[in-house]
């Protein structure tokens, strides 16, 4: 194998490709990026055996095809160091050498035909969804999971796919994400009756692998495992297994509530500081919601309290609830500054629905309220 590459280029797939790779996995061939030449492209592969990649690289030329593994660590740490516009790669079976201007490194390497394969995309059925929708829908959702949870389907999103509705949903029991929208179903593909639970560390990287380039995405739920292809990679990931929580009781359809209308901008600023003298085991903050104002506050032994008003378009009846400042500013984290959102509200013992008007919603439970 000779290929000379674009430095930048390949680096920036090395590093998504070795995020995947386990430097220090027990399966040493598994701490290795696989780097397949052909005539015509330059293809690296991962895999930790629940998740895998395929990314093409771009400005590679090629000079003599064959395959190589190369250390994520070693070779990351070259990329990295190295200041060269272009690296040139010639490997045999067991070593592999890498050329700068003014550097050359050479290296041991292990068999690449002992590598595990990484499936490539040959899915008749599968959906296809607009790029920035996808990324959208996997910022909105992964962050309301938790990945340590011992009920293993709260560790990823649960993806609905059917016709044109492509809905997303993520939860850890105490809040819950959902963001939906359009897609295009191609060779009759569906998810509805099964549970398609992406892992979250799966979907970030779906979801880096996507670049301003990519118009849409294909995804193909296959029973087991899930593939997504963009424009330059492939990956797979194996499904969470377990039973998701009935998100649809979860989201609340009620005739009582207020339904207030907020900014992100302003309402994330007085979260802020009425949340500076909250501390990790009093993480709640005191909304009251009245008389044209909501005023927020907070109080802690150590660290004081806080009084924050900020004007909203309520007259009403004072309402009055605690919640999780880290909850409430994780959902305005994912939206632009200007965004209108509508807060849905009862009282104190009654979830908070926040929605906007592009098929986001988010549900926060409450917390005690001090006596």
């Amino acid at each position: 194998m000779k290929i000379s590459c674009d430095r930048e280029k390949l680096a920036s797939a090395f590093q998504l490709a070795g995020s995947i790779a386990q430097s220090r996995s027990p399966k040493e061939i598994l701490q290795n990026v696989k780097m397949e030449v052909t005539s015509d492209k330059v293809t690296l592969m991962a895999t930790d055996m629940e998740t895998g990649i395929r990314i093409e690289v771009e400005g590679g030329e090629v000079q003599t095809p064959g395959k190589a593994l190369l250390h994520v660590a070693r070779v990351g740490q070259i990329l990295r160091e190295c200041s060269d516009e272009k690296l040139y790669f010639e490997a045999d079976e067991n070593k592999i050498l890498i050329r700068g201007l003014h550097s050359e490194f050479n290296l041991p390497c292990a068999n690449a035909d002992e590598y595990p394969t990484v499936v490539g995309f040959d899915e008749e059925r599968y959906h296809e969804i607009p790029a920035r929708l996808f990324k959208e829908m996997v910022r909105r959702t992964t962050f309301a999971t938790d990945p340590d949870s011992t009920r293993f389907a709260l560790g990823g999103v649960l993806l609905e796919l059917n016709g044109e509705d492509v809905l997303a949903v993520g939860t850890d029991g105490r809040r819950l994400a959902r963001m939906n929208g359009k897609g295009k179903s191609v060779g009759g593909h569906e998810t509805i009756g099964s549970s398609t639970i992406v892992p979250t560390r799966a979907l970030a990287l779906m979801e880096r692998s996507i670049n301003d380039k990519d118009e849409f995405v294909q995804i193909a739920s296959r029973g087991n495992d899930v593939l997504l292809r963009s424009n330059r990679s492939i990956i797979y990931s194996r499904l969470v297994e377990g039973r998701f929580p009935n998100w649809r009781q979860v989201i609340p359809t009620r005739d009582n509530s207020v339904r207030i209308n907020l900014a992100v901008g302003p309402f994330h600023n007085v979260i802020r500081q009425a949340a500076i003298v909250a501390d990790q085991e009093s993480r709640g903050l005191d909304f009251e919601f009245g008389g044209g104002t909501l005023l927020l506050s907070a109080k802690t032994a150590d660290l004081g309290q806080s009084r924050v008003e900020m004007p909203i378009e309520y007259d009403g009846e004072p309402i009055r609830m605690k919640l999780d400042h880290r909850f409430i500013s994780d959902f305005l984290k994912v939206l632009e500054a200007d965004t209108k959102f509508v807060m849905d509200i009862v009282g104190p013992t009654a979830s908070a629905l926040m929605t906007t008007d592009d098929g986001y919603a988010y549900v926060v439970m409450p917390m005690a309220l001090d006596k």
